[in-house]
Order: C-alpha cells, then structure tokens, then sequence
C-alpha cells in the first residue's frame, strides 16, 4: 500500500498537505477546494483545478482512494438551539468527511486544525469528532504539533489526527533539535519592492514599543493588546492578520515569497495571486515540512503494522 498510495485532497488549498505525501509517492486522485484564487494556484502548481464546493458532489461520486487528507475549516460551532452542540454534525464541513469516510472507507486519513479545536465549547466539540471517527471503525491518534520544532522558523500550532482502519501502532514525528535560521527564509532588503516597508510612523511607533537589543534578522510581531515582540523566528502566519502584524526588523511586510518559504513550500512554487491573497493563502495553508513527517511515520506505520501499544480505544478526558 506504501507504493502509489492513492490519496484525495480536500479543503486543499493550494495543496500544502498534497505536496507533503507526494515527496513520499503518493499520488492524487481528487481534490476540493471553493476558494477561486486558491484553486488558481493549485492549478498553476499540479496542473488540475480541484472541484469547488464539497457539499456540491455525493460521496459516492469521489474517486476510491487509500487515505484521505483534510485542512478542514473550524467554524465556531454553537449549542444553541437544541442543545446538540456538535454531536448533530449536520451543517459542519466535518460532515463531510465524516460521510466520505464511511461511503469510501479508505483505509486512513490525516486531518489538521487550529489548537483551539480541542478546548472549543470545553472539548464536547473535540470529544464527539473522536466519537464520530471510532464509530466508523477507526483507530485514532492525534497530537497538537509546533512547525517551530520541526525545522522551519514559524511557531505555528496545529493539531493533527491520523487515523487508521486497522488498530496498527503510529508515532508522530519526533521534534528536531533546532529550526532553520530565519535568514535563509529572508530576502535581503535591497532587493525588496518599496511598497513592502512600512511608514516613517509606523516605523517609530514599533521602534519605541520594542525592547533594547532585538535580534537580527527577526520578525516584529504585534498582538492584540499593541505590544510589540521581536523574534529570531515569526509567529504564526494569519489569514486574517493586519498589513503590520509581523513586519521584518520592524520595517517591511513579508513578502508572499517569504511567506510561503515560512511554510516550507518550494522556491519554484508559483505564485498567481495578487498579494492581498497570497497572504490570505498563506495563512491558511500548512506546514509542508511537517506535513512530510506526518506521512513518513504514516508509511512507516502502513509497511510494519505493528500492533496498537495500547488496544483501549482513545478517549478524550475534559479537564
């Protein structure tokens, strides 16, 4: 199975989780995706544009596939109404997989979300995601990981749930000692457009907000409450994140090239978009290093199929 495994992308994108298992040979036989400058860059880059909105196409209608990879959106469930929280998964985009899952049963999957996936609405979201998957006859492992210690200078964390259809023993990657500088990630100043550095205002205020002595090179980051903190490595890249939220040395925005190497995309990967959507794109993309390591110890887990250490089916405790 390790050979040609066939796998399908979904809420893809610009194919991040994809170009993770196609370093290890896997191949794509579908991928979904609505949002329309994501799917250009998707189709500049693996020559396919994936088809739009999931809820459009039955699941019966997707190609079988070996496992399946998802970046699904968390939208901010309620338990209004009835009560039922998230334990009536109708109307999430979980759903969706959740019923691909049971019509195709692959033999796997790997799903990524934001951390706060597993405290929303005090775990009961988290906890009946975890139901949903061991109901359909799954063997469940997940761990929130940090992209910062696998190499790339992003403190980035995510969680990511593996799952497999048979109760086979996974790992998840092991951390790596240190992260890659961060100026092999920067372009240097001179070679950067003017529209990228940021007003003689904006320059002073961060100036007299930071702390003696930032380290250089370094990314500048703002957070909600107007303080400013200087790094050797950037804080996690936003969708949703102000023109000046991370400004390099406190003087320029990072540019959609540096954005997508601080999520380990390749130097030849192109970019198509304008650059009020690549940082979108950027935002909501994942960490391909990451994502590479993940699979490795998938493949590692489909080609010995050692047995679970611990058979009890995984529960998720509330604190």
């Amino acid at each position: 199975m390790t050979e040609n495994l066939r796998i399908i992308d979904l809420f893809a994108g610009i194919g991040g989780i994809r170009l993770g298992f196609e370093k290890l040979g896997a191949k794509c036989v579908f991928s979904s995706e609505w949002d329309k400058h994501a799917q250009d860059m998707y189709e500049a880059n693996f020559g396919e544009r994936p088809f739009g909105d999931i809820n459009n196409i039955s699941p019966s209608e997707i190609p079988d596939h070996d496992f399946l990879l998802a970046g699904f959106p968390c939208q901010p469930f309620s338990i209004a109404g009835k009560q039922l929280g998230f334990a009536d998964t109708r109307g999430t985009l979980f759903f969706n997989i959740e019923s691909i899952l049971r019509e195709k049963k692959p033999y796997g999957f790997l799903l990524e979300n934001v951390r706060r996936l597993t405290t929303h609405d005090k775990g009961r979201t988290f906890k009946v995601i975890l139901e949903k998957l061991n109901a359909l006859g799954y063997t469940v492992y997940f761990k929130v990981l940090n992209s910062l210690n696998y190499g790339i200078p992003q403190k980035r964390e995510r969680i990511y749930i593996v799952g497999f259809r048979e109760p086979i023993h996974y790992r998840f990657p092991e951390p790596i000692s240190r992260y890659k500088p961060l100026i092999e990630f920067l372009d240097n100043d001179t070679d950067v457009p003017d529209k990228y550095f940021v007003s003689k205002a904006i320059k002073e205020k961060r100036m007299q907000k930071v702390k003696p002595n930032p380290p250089y090179p370094g990314i500048w980051h703002e957070n909600i409450g107007g303080n400013i903190s200087a790094l050797p490595y950037s804080c996690a890249l936003r969708a949703g994140g102000s023109y000046n939220y991370l400004l390099v040395n406190g003087i320029r925005r990072l540019t959609g090239r540096e954005m997508l190497r601080l999520q380990g995309f390749p130097e030849d990967f192109i970019i198509n978009v304008s650059y009020t959507q690549v940082r979108k794109i950027a935002g909501n993309s994942v960490t391909v290093p990451v994502i590479e390591m993940i699979a490795k110890e998938i493949m590692n887990s489909l080609k010995n199929k050692q047995p679970k250490v611990d058979a009890k089916q995984l529960e998720f405790s509330l604190k």
